[in-house]
């Protein structure tokens, strides 16, 4: 059992270290003078369009990602075997990060493209939500409740 849960701990650590890889790389290479980076700059509506729909992807992953978890960790997880709790914690985790991927590679990708501040105002939201979900092995034994007398 102790092995499952280190093996869930580290998945959950290397999917939390790519999510912040993502946009690390994307930032890295807008900076780096892609030649993406202000290709739609011009385009009023264009920009606009664009910012709406980050600003409203944002503020639907954001609450859900991390609201869905937690509604998903009582009706669901709480209800199986440890076993099974520990594949969906594992899953509904790399879910909420995805979810969290969402507007931050979106703001990320439309700041470079547009040059349009909001955008990326946004993916620093999302990236700031993403640290309530810091992975853990203390984290997954409080939520999942186990107790090292359990096992």
């Amino acid at each position: 059992m102790e092995e499952q849960i280190k093996r869930v701990v580290t998945c959950t650590k290397i999917s939390y270290l790519v999510f912040w890889l993502l946009p690390l790389s994307v930032v890295a290479a807008g900076e780096l003078g892609a030649g993406w980076v202000g290709l739609y700059a011009e385009h009023a509506r264009g920009i606009y369009l664009a910012e709406t729909l980050v600003i409203l992807l944002t503020a639907c992953c954001v609450p859900v990602s991390l609201k869905l978890f937690s509604w998903i960790l009582a009706k669901k997880i709480d209800k199986v075997s440890i076993d099974k709790a520990l594949r969906l914690y594992l899953r509904w985790s790399i879910v909420r990060l995805a979810l969290l991927a969402l507007p931050v590679l979106c703001g990320c990708a439309v700041y470079y493209l547009m040059l349009s501040n909001k955008s990326i105002l946004c993916a620093l939201i999302a990236l700031t939500a993403s640290l309530f979900c810091l992975p853990g092995e203390g984290r997954l034994r409080g939520e999942l409740r186990i107790n090292n007398d359990d096992l």
